[in-house]
């Protein structure tokens, strides 16, 4: 159930309503608007009959059931777009199109380093890059850990990009939150719910990649999982699914922008990289990602492909990330942002 107070309702009614939600057994969550706020409550399903009473309340304008299964993701809770804020600069969802770029994983302070400040150069905003890997073989490089995040800091503190990378365990969040500005959830954890239930108690921005195999109810079903722990700062990350098709990693589903605009107010970047596995189909999969209505993109990029530990066929130069970004503007505009 949503709650929805009346125009300019004053906080004692707004407390007065939590504390009755609270005290029938369900949960909070508060979305402010400009003129209004909006209480949802969430909880067993089987009792939401007992909400209805709160429309006699001093301030309550109505109690409206929500419909979809994603109760705190959907547009029914919030009909404008959020905005989730990485830093005070660094704003997606907003008219600002965001690219996140960097390595796949970090390797060295060199690599980071010059990464890092060849593609602020070329107006990237967050830097990425993978201190624990996630990878199919148990042979592979697994990252650097923990000084692969004080590498991505060091990067930071050089550069002023704040950045993102992933955490694949729950026993590992602290401390990947200790220096990170924000938490990726890699494609093969989203239905890893002890995991998302973890980030979801923090106060930091969550990057939430698609499931090779992840529906897009299954996909908000998961942003359910870590809003409904109070974390309501989630960037939905759309990065291919398996399909039957060979000739690419993984098939990028470009309609998924358009259904998740009509389906939540979450904002959605496109990671056409893994989606392609392919650095030659990078720049015209970004170019439609922006015209379809993509808040933004997360792109591999390396100083040296040709050595990366991981990827490296699926990741740009910086001379070729340059030339995308300066490509990527009208298209970014046609869609009503800016680059």
């Amino acid at each position: 159930m949503i709650i929805v107070m009346e125009a300019n309702t004053d906080q004692k009614h707004i407390d007065e309503v939590i504390k009755k939600i609270k005290s029938l057994g369900y949960s909070p969550h508060i979305i402010k608007g400009i003129e209004r706020t909006i209480i949802g409550a969430v909880g067993d399903e089987r009792e939401k009959t007992r909400l209805q009473s709160l429309e006699s309340m001093s301030g309550v304008e109505s109690v409206v059931p929500i419909l979809k299964p994603h109760k705190l993701a959907s547009r029914q809770v919030r009909t404008e777009g959020s905005t989730i804020s990485v830093n005070k600069n660094v704003k997606v969802g907003a008219k600002e199109f965001i690219v996140m770029a960097g390595p796949c994983s970090v390797e060295s302070e060199k690599q980071i380093v010059e990464t890092a400040k060849a593609v602020k150069a070329s107006g990237a905003k967050v830097l990425r890059g993978g201190a624990f890997k996630p990878r199919t073989s148990p042979y592979s490089f697994q990252g650097l850990e923990e000084e692969g995040l004080k590498l991505l800091a060091l990067a930071r503190e050089e550069t002023g990009l704040p950045f993102v990378t992933e955490v694949m365990n729950p026993r590992e969040v602290d401390l990947v939150a200790k220096y990170t500005d924000v938490i990726q959830i890699g494609a093969r954890n989203v239905q890893n719910f002890s995991l998302l239930k973890e980030i979801g108690r923090l106060k930091k921005p969550i990057l939430l990649k698609r499931g090779m195999m992840t529906t897009i109810q299954e996909f908000l079903m998961s942003a359910e999982y870590v809003m409904s722990e109070g974390n309501h700062q989630v960037i939905l990350c759309e990065r291919g699914i398996r399909t039957f098709e060979t000739a690419t990693r993984n098939t990028l589903d470009i309609s998924c922008i358009p259904v998740l605009k009509n389906e939540t107010h979450l904002p959605i970047i496109i990671d056409p990289s893994h989606a392609t596995g392919h650095w030659q189909f990078i720049n015209p999969m970004s170019k439609a990602s922006a015209a379809a209505g993509a808040d933004g993109l997360m792109i591999e990029v390396h100083i040296k492909p040709e050595e990366s530990f991981s990827d490296g066929a699926q990741t740009l130069k910086p001379s070729k990330f340059d030339r995308l970004m300066k490509e990527l503007r009208p298209f970014v505009e046609a869609a009503g942002k800016a680059l």
